[in-house]
């Protein structure tokens, strides 16, 4: 028995790529999830606005923040993916420049920074509610999970920066 040819092993792994599409694909039907949750709160928020004090209005705005926020973090990882692992995409002139050809350092800190506005969001709108709570504990979590995620997206910017300098051009 001969072990069959690496060219069909690489082949089969080359084609593999193709299963990252039902999860792209997920993520896409994930997008009109957020956006019947964003215009649900944000009826919601309408109909209450003259009942709400001014905290629990900005606070509400921030929710529908924060699903903004989300929704663009899906939609980096939906391009992202689908151009590093599926095939390029021919981007147009009337594109956001940053929409394509995102490589896995710019994808790392759109993520992480993503995730820090999301976080910095909850955390302000917890701020607002601190007077109904006084959890010296929670608040200590609230502030520190933010502030994790800045000092792993510096560690990462300084590890692609010299990973980039050391290598020849």
């Amino acid at each position: 028995m001969t072990w069959p040819d690496g060219r069909y092993i690489q082949a089969s792994i080359f084609f593999s790529r193709w299963l990252i599409a039902p999860f792209l694909i997920g993520l896409l039907l994930c997008q009109f999830l957020l956006m019947y949750r964003f215009g649900s709160d944000f009826i919601t928020l309408m109909l209450q606005v003259r009942k709400l004090d001014w905290h629990d209005t900005v606070t509400g705005v921030l929710n529908l923040v924060d699903l903004a926020l989300t929704a663009n973090l899906v939609l980096i990882v939906i391009v992202s993916s689908y151009e590093n692992f599926i095939r390029r995409i021919d981007a147009r002139p009337d594109w956001p420049e940053g929409l394509t050809q995102v490589d896995f350092g710019e994808l790392k800190q759109k993520l992480l920074g993503s995730v820090v506005g999301i976080a910095a969001v909850d955390a302000l709108a917890w701020y607002f509610d601190i007077e109904k709570v006084s959890d010296p504990t929670r608040l200590a979590w609230v502030l520190a999970f933010p502030l994790m995620f800045v000092a792993v997206m510096l560690l990462l910017a300084i590890a692609d920066r010299l990973g980039r300098r050391s290598k020849p051009e």
